[in-house]
């Protein structure tokens, strides 16, 4: 199997990472445009893929990945619609470009496309991807899809309707985790700790309570009473957050990022 990536950014590279070291594809089958050759150099010296600045090198791909931002990927796609194969397989990362955005940018409409929502945390191998397909995409590749986007955390297939609540909950939800850690480091230093250490104890509390969430299967709220006794200290905190409206403001916060998902 042959990949082409088309940007050669944070998420292209956490996805050649992924694929590569976990034997999917030989880093020799992976063909990486952009037009920033310090970043394709960076990418050939860790992976060892194949760099170019002709985005056409990739239209010989059996899967061509679009990690380019929604602004230039009408251009991208134009330019390679006319040499590519009829049965490769186009994954866009771009945000809030629907499948029927795509599929009008493309001069066919057996165009098989894939639409992807990751998360940053892919570059850690962490990640959590939504992927939903077009009406031309087969089982068999849709799977091969999962399975790459699996090589850096998680993926599921959803439908398309739920993408911008996808981008909220999870494309988006690092920037409001990083907030958290940080307000709770910040909270640390203030009580006497030093600025590492801060960093240290409040991001593993919050990779160990993901954890928890994962595979305990309890409810969140099961898992926060189960920390809670009775008239002790963390009552007393959750007590300040619900008064402090911490529920109302995420709430708020992921509909705003919704409702601009789906402006764009």
């Amino acid at each position: 199997m042959k990949l082409g990536f088309i940007g050669a950014g944070n998420m292209g590279g956490a996805i050649i990472g992924g694929v590569v070291s976990s034997g999917f594809v030989s880093a020799d089958d992976i063909t990486v445009t952009d037009r920033d050759t310090k970043k394709l150099n960076d990418l050939r010296d860790r992976f060892g893929v194949n760099i170019s600045m002709d985005n056409l090198e990739c239209t010989d791909s059996d899967v061509v990945f679009l990690c380019v931002k929604p602004n230039v990927i009408e251009y991208v796609i134009d330019e390679l619609t006319a040499t590519a194969k009829n049965d490769t397989v186009f994954v866009s990362i771009a945000a809030g470009q629907t499948l029927d955005k795509l599929a009008g940018m493309f001069d066919n409409p057996q165009a098989k496309i894939v639409r992807v929502m990751p998360n940053t945390p892919a570059l850690v191998g962490e990640g959590m991807s939504a992927v939903c397909a077009n009406e031309n995409v087969t089982e068999e590749e849709m799977q091969t899809v999962l399975d790459i986007f699996n090589c850096l955390g998680k993926a599921q297939s959803v439908s398309e309707n739920i993408m911008d609540a996808v981008t909220a909950v999870s494309g988006s939800s690092p920037a409001y985790v990083f907030m958290f850690i940080e307000a709770m480091a910040d909270a640390a230093v203030r009580g006497g700790m030093s600025r590492d250490m801060a960093y240290t104890f409040a991001a593993q509390a919050v990779l160990g309570s993901a954890k928890m969430v994962l595979e305990t299967k309890k409810h969140p709220a099961e898992l926060k009473d189960m920390v809670c006794s009775p008239g002790g200290t963390t009552i007393d905190a959750v007590a300040v957050l619900e008064e402090e409206g911490m529920r109302n403001a995420v709430m708020k916060a992921m509909q705003a990022c919704i409702n601009k998902s789906k402006e764009m």
